[in-house]
């Protein structure tokens, strides 16, 4: 097991969880305003947001806002078989409904997965979540039309805080 937990780790870790999801097509990481709101990635989209660190006795506390999100489309010709929401005629509500699911795995996948475990174990996982998780939907929120869940969380991690 990796005895110190590095950002570099955390970071590959989230993204390889995200690579691995069979419904998300593009990872990124940074501020919010870093994702592509020209349309030019492959959606659904995955953003990491790393929102601070803070020091424990024997380990760091990581806090990351994730976003999933897809495109919203709206149609004028659509039927009512075609939307969700009888208040227009889009996709909203089923690109809500798909991305809460991803993040809903992403959670477990956190909690317990070989995906970030270090020798394929699923009970040695390197990164422990901490309490419960928030999910907040998203709607129009940047200009291409984009929905989605924002996963508010903590991850803890071992580390050695001695003097080098």
């Amino acid at each position: 097991m990796i005895a110190n937990k590095t950002y570099n780790n955390v970071i590959n870790t989230l993204k390889n969880i995200g690579d691995k999801h069979h419904q998300i097509a593009t990872v990124t990481t940074g501020d919010i305003f870093d994702i592509n709101l020209e349309k030019m990635e492959k959606f659904a989209l995955m953003h990491i947001n790393p929102v601070n660190v803070t020091t424990q006795d024997s380990g760091l506390i990581y806090n990351f806002q994730i976003f999933i999100c897809d495109l919203v489309t709206e149609k004028k010709d659509w039927t009512t078989e075609n939307y969700q929401s009888a208040e227009r005629l889009s996709s909203e509500q089923q690109v809500l409904s798909d991305c809460l699911q991803i993040s809903v795995d992403i959670i477990s996948m956190l909690r317990h997965s070989l995906y970030q475990s270090s020798d394929g174990n699923v009970n040695n996982p390197l990164y422990f979540l901490q309490g419960q998780q928030t999910l907040e939907p998203f709607t129009e929120r940047f200009e291409n039309m984009l929905a989605g869940w924002a996963i508010t969380f903590t991850i803890n991690t071992n580390t050695d805080m001695t003097y080098c």
